[in-house]
């Protein structure tokens, strides 16, 4: 028996990746986080499979789920939103588990970053603009921020900022993040990225917080903040570059390169 943790991706059920979704597909119990997960990947789970919300769940009764499955032989998916390395709980539940000695595999997800990134058309890596992504949050009621990791620290290095759940407090986050970019810099509020309610807020920085409000947006919002956002003047990468040296097209010969 083996517990399958599984990045569900963003919400779209096609930006899950093929291995999560054989995964579910070999589970005959089924775990997964109902408030974020989109419902029609569950429709790959087996006929008959035990499927189980843990949104109401706390995490003694979902492991109380996942040892009754241990008992029976039956190996469990268990379905995260986005990916797995972040704000996923996932370092909790394998602590347990290790400690019960069931075994479990990781499966990576589509964060949700990427899929607000692609939502707008845009990279967040800009030659000469920026060349750095903080993933981050704002303190919450189930995690404080460790004292060393501010908002201001990172905007003091002038990366692109993708600040997870923090949508309730996104004036704080324009007045901590102004000082550093400057009111008129690029940002973006993007809500459920690949659902089909999905909504895209753009404009400075300066005024997002006013787009937010009239959106009525409280929730399930992704921020994101830097000058690459916007840039449109800058020099192209040296990677595809007809004089660049690479393995792949030694001494830069034309259309030898992939």
């Amino acid at each position: 028996m083996t517990v399958h943790f599984i990045g569900a991706g963003p919400g779209a059920a096609d930006l899950i990746t093929v291995r999560g979704r054989d995964r579910i597909a070999g589970c005959p119990v089924c775990l997964y986080a109902g408030s974020l997960v989109a419902p029609e990947i569950l429709g790959w789970c087996p006929p008959g499979a035990r499927i189980v919300d843990t949104a109401p769940l706390d995490l003694d009764a979902i492991m109380a789920e996942i040892a009754a499955a241990h008992a029976n032989g039956e190996d469990v998916a268990r379905l995260h939103s986005g990916d797995l390395s972040i704000w996923s709980a996932l370092a909790e539940q394998m602590r347990r588990l290790d400690a019960l000695g069931i075994p479990y595999t990781v499966t990576p997800g589509v964060p949700a970053f990427a899929a607000a990134a692609a939502l707008l058309r845009r990279e967040l890596t800009v030659p000469g603009v920026a060349q750095s992504v903080v993933l981050t949050r704002t303190s919450g009621r189930a995690s404080a921020m460790p004292e060393r990791e501010t908002l201001a620290a990172f905007a003091a290095t002038g990366a692109t900022l993708a600040i997870h759940l923090s949508i309730h407090v996104v004036r704080t986050v324009a007045a901590t993040l102004i000082p550093f970019y400057g009111p008129s810099c690029p940002a973006a509020a993007v809500f459920r990225a690949s659902w089909p309610d999905e909504r895209v807020l753009t404009g400075e920085l300066a005024a997002l917080p006013g787009l937010v409000a009239e959106a009525g947006l409280e929730r399930t919002a992704l921020i994101l903040v830097g000058p690459a956002l916007g840039a449109e003047t800058y020099r192209e990468s040296a990677l595809y570059a007809a004089d660049y040296d690479r393995r792949y097209r030694p001494g830069g010969a034309v259309g030898g390169g992939a």
